[in-house]
């Protein structure tokens, strides 16, 4: 396929004349919980100013979740929360509709100009290919223009199709405002065809069984009871999320786990994306929002080992025994995330500075 020449200049000049200049490098803001509410429901949206602080993403979702009828009320209830909310250290973000929906244009032009200055993150969903982000990118320096916004709104893309897995590196590379993806499990789940009605999480069909054991004199006793593991259905699905997101130096996060009553299993997944490169996932009611906290910000363990094994690598060359285990110039590397991210947590978490800051190295 034909790729269309673009320079790298180009690449990082603005979309309109007036808009503000791309960014070089997307800032590593926590956002370990981005939790979703309807900015159309009252009850909800009278919570908003008092989550404030207590999540690092509060996300006003004007999507799925919301009513046809509602959608211009939800709408109206965005514009009044960013308006009278400090948000402080609070990232707040929106998802907006799909691109091929009627209320897409007017998401975009009602939000930007009376909250894009408030605005960090709009949350794109359905992203098929760049082209996508490519439109949205256009539209959003003509209103940023218009507007006089002096920070580049960015975007995050959901990935909920075959063809958006498929094209997850050219999505990644669409525009400097890219932040990051999301994984969207139900939606990709029917695109895909797969066999499971769940939001996000394992299934128990999806499995691998132990094998038979032997019978003395020769064959195998193919009715013994086995040991069987329920195995993750989303491993390739975020793995590949992950490398394209790091490969562009932008942020990979779990979607939606829609059993709000399992949090063992909520926590286990959770783990699992954070273990594998995630930075965060969506929370759907607050009780997931402590299980993402604690989950997406390391053990004081594992801050402790990597402080251990940075200062015994000294220069960072050569290798050490520590523990009875060879660390070298890996470790330190691999070290130096666990501490960073640490380092970022404990800058707006209280908690989370008082226990890091306790480790003594012994």
């Amino acid at each position: 396929m034909f790729a269309p020449m673009r320079t790298a200049k180009d690449f990082f000049a603005p979309l309109a004349v007036g808009a503000p200049a791309p960014l070089r490098e997307i800032p590593a803001r926590p956002s370990r919980a981005i939790h979703f509410f309807d900015p159309g429901n009252p009850k909800m949206a009278a919570k908003v100013p008092d989550m404030v602080g207590k999540v690092d993403v509060l996300l006003g979702n004007l999507e799925d979740a919301v009513k046809a009828e509602n959608k211009e009320i939800a709408r109206e209830g965005l514009v009044k929360i960013g308006q009278e909310t400090n948000f402080g250290p609070t990232q707040f973000w929106t998802r907006i509709n799909s691109l091929d929906s009627p209320w897409i244009l007017d998401d975009l032009t009602t939000l930007v100009p009376a909250i894009g200055d408030k605005l960090d993150v709009i949350m794109v969903p359905k992203v098929q290919g760049a082209e996508d982000i490519h439109y949205v990118d256009r539209i959003l320096a003509q209103l940023e223009a218009k507007a006089g916004i002096t920070k580049p709104i960015l975007i995050h893309a959901i990935l909920e199709t075959a063809r958006g897995v498929a094209n997850v590196e050219e999505i990644c590379a669409a525009s400097p405002r890219m932040q990051g993806l999301s994984l969207g499990p139900a939606d990709l789940a029917a695109d895909r065809r797969m066999k499971t009605t769940r939001v996000g999480g394992g299934h128990p069909g999806y499995l691998v069984r132990q094998d038979p054991p032997a019978i003395d004199g020769g064959g195998w006793a193919y009715d013994a009871e086995r040991t069987h593991y329920q195995q993750d259905l989303w491993h390739y699905t975020i793995a590949r999320m992950v490398d394209a997101c790091a490969m562009h130096g932008i942020y990979p996060y779990y979607g939606p786990f829609g059993d709000i009553k399992d949090t063992v299993a909520c926590e286990d997944q959770f783990r699992n994306a954070f273990l594998l490169g995630c930075v965060g996932a969506w929370s759907l009611h607050p009780v997931q929002i402590g299980i993402a906290n604690q989950v997406f910000s390391p053990s004081v363990e594992d801050v402790k080992h990597a402080r251990r094994v940075i200062a015994a690598m000294g220069d960072g060359t050569g290798a050490v025994m520590l523990d009875g285990k060879m660390e070298d110039d890996a470790s330190v590397k691999q070290c130096k995330v666990m501490v960073s991210l640490a380092e970022e947590l404990a800058a707006i978490d209280p908690d989370l500075k008082a226990k890091y800051d306790a480790i003594t190295l012994d």
